[in-house]
């Protein structure tokens, strides 16, 4: 055999079995990869390299030793669940760099981190200050978590006393030009409503480079020229004025009227309308 041929068998070989592997292992992104796991992938790696090139040895040997090198970790991992020690001992322990506001200079050296590269971090999670942060840890997989004090953190509805409706996933419907039946089927539309929603913002279906449908029903579509002005949906909103009208015309009728008890009766149905829309307002204005 030829051996350029024989190279590009054992490329292919390796390749397709470090796939494997790979997937076997997990899914983690590197940065959340422990130093261990992180270690035994360039390892894994390293003896893919050397199966394409070692024309001399027996490809099974390489073979065994990347499945010896994929499935320890694996092992680990299951005996990790059941064991806080070897946890900390193949993925480390996490360390404290701010408690309320102070940063811990010994845990800093330990880590081998400069002050520079904690503010770095910092800045990553918009605290510019250390001050600002009441606790920082810097994580086994060496990201750092910032918790910035309460006085710091941006006010969300929940600070306010508002409801807020959950945000159910938009579904890509329009993809390169063509419809997607599956997400449209999901979120219970079919494509003779997507090609209306089209005719009213005046586009062509093969012009719509990507086209979603959020949690409301409302289609958002990006076009390939992106010259092109499409005004936003705003169904939601005409609905949640058209409500606002009607109660302030039924507050209207109940000061026009003379006889009591209509009054009563319209001064009770703009009552209840603007209880309505009290309850409506966050899902038609968010």
């Amino acid at each position: 055999m030829p051996e350029w041929l024989n190279i590009l068998i054992r490329s292919v070989v390796s390749l397709a079995y470090l796939l494997f592997l790979t997937r076997l292992i997990g899914k983690r992104q590197l940065s959340q990869m422990t130093f261990f796991e992180y270690t035994v992938g360039i390892t894994i790696g390293s003896i893919a390299a050397v199966i394409a090139t070692d024309l001399d040895g027996p490809i099974i040997y390489g073979l065994l030793a990347m499945t010896i090198y994929g499935l320890v970790p694996i092992l680990l991992a299951w005996l990790a669940l059941k064991s806080k020690w070897l946890r900390d001992l193949i993925g480390g322990r996490s360390t404290v760099l701010i408690k309320n506001g102070k940063i811990m200079e010994d845990n800093l050296r330990k880590e081998r981190m400069s002050v520079e590269e904690l503010m770095q971090h910092l800045r990553m999670k918009n605290a510019f200050q250390a001050a600002d942060v009441e606790f920082a840890v810097l994580e086994a997989n060496g990201s750092v978590s910032a918790l910035l004090k309460s006085d710091n953190q941006p006010i969300t509805p929940k600070h306010m006393g508002q409801q807020v409706a959950p945000v159910k996933e938009p579904q890509t419907v329009i993809l390169d030009g063509e419809i997607m039946d599956e997400p449209l089927a999901t979120i219970g539309f079919n494509r003779q409503w997507l090609k209306t929603e089209l005719e009213k913002t005046g586009v062509a279906l093969e012009n719509v480079f990507l086209g979603q449908v959020d949690g409301n029903g409302q289609l958002y579509v990006d076009l390939y020229d992106d010259k092109i002005q499409v005004p936003q949906p705003q169904i939601l909103k005409q609905v949640h004025a058209v409500l606002k009208k009607c109660q302030a015309d039924l507050e209207l009728y109940a000061l026009a009227a003379q006889d009591q008890t209509v009054k009563q009766t319209f001064e009770r149905d703009a009552k209840r309308m603007q209880e309505m829309i009290e309850q409506l307002t966050p899902l038609m204005t968010r």
